[in-house]
């Protein structure tokens, strides 16, 4: 399962890049990023969750709703990272305290969503293959997070 990751990761950055390679605003190249991460990662659910024809079209149309919130959030994350990208060698004691401040609130919605979704996939499912389903979200969210971190200049680096 942890295979399949490595070609998301790649696709991910590989789609940042072109982005940032054309004339397009945070917002087109946010996305672009979300479309090619949101068809690789369904795949990868699809696989890993192996669902019966049964439950499967309830679970599909959770993780539809599940998603659209998350998107959102990662949209916000994408900007906080694009701000802090554009002003981390100038950053002051504000600026630097309203991005750390922006990234704890923007990690404490998602795990609210995981917490809210958890339910509803529980309830759509079992709790298995909802604890099953939030087991593989983090993993793919934790190894894109960490990959992105270690591009991610230190706040004082040059």
């Amino acid at each position: 399962m942890k295979n399949y990751l490595v070609p998301l990761v790649i696709c991910l950055f590989f789609t940042v890049s072109f982005g940032y390679g054309q004339q397009m605003t945070v917002d087109d190249e946010i996305t672009l990023i979300q479309e090619a991460f949101g068809n690789d990662k369904k795949m990868i659910v699809e696989s890993y969750m192996d669902l019966p024809e049964s439950i499967a079209p309830v679970f599909w149309t959770v993780y539809q709703a599940y998603e659209l919130e998350r998107k959102a959030i990662a949209r916000d994350r994408i900007k906080i990272i694009d701000e802090y990208l554009n002003k981390y060698s100038s950053l002051g004691e504000y600026e630097a305290d309203d991005l750390a401040k922006r990234t704890i609130k923007n990690d404490m919605q998602l795990s609210k969503l995981h917490s809210k979704y958890y339910k509803k996939f529980k309830k759509a499912t079992s709790a298995i293959d909802a604890a099953k389903f939030l087991q593989i979200d983090t993993y793919i969210h934790n190894t894109i997070r960490n990959a992105l971190q270690q591009e991610l200049p230190f706040i004082g680096e040059n």
